[in-house]
């Protein structure tokens, strides 16, 4: 049977003594400093087909659904091109020549 260990007088690392890189301290940093103001967003020009993109990219990877899925994939993104429009249009960011 072993007896008990004996505490090694020398400590293995974090425990006081006089160590330099303890004893720095860190510049504080800057959170609330102001930041510059953003540049003036361009106008936007709502897509006269957003469904594009979707069609593009071919079938539906679901097999056996992709000719009922395709016409849901097409009704969210054309509803997502209507809500961003508005949301456009609510911030007056919508080009001028854009018609209502």
């Amino acid at each position: 049977m072993n007896g008990p260990r004996r505490k090694s007088k020398q400590r293995r690392g974090g425990g006081g003594g006089n160590n330099n890189k303890q004893n720095r301290t860190a510049p504080p940093a800057e959170f609330w400093r102001s930041a510059p103001e953003p540049p003036e967003p361009p106008d936007i020009v709502p897509s006269s087909d957003p469904t594009a993109l979707v069609r593009s990219m071919g079938a539906p990877p679901l097999p056996g659904q992709q000719a009922v899925a395709l016409p849901y994939l097409e009704a969210v993104v054309q509803r997502a091109a209507i809500l961003a429009t508005a949301l456009a249009a609510s911030a007056d960011l919508l080009d001028p020549g854009t018609e209502d």
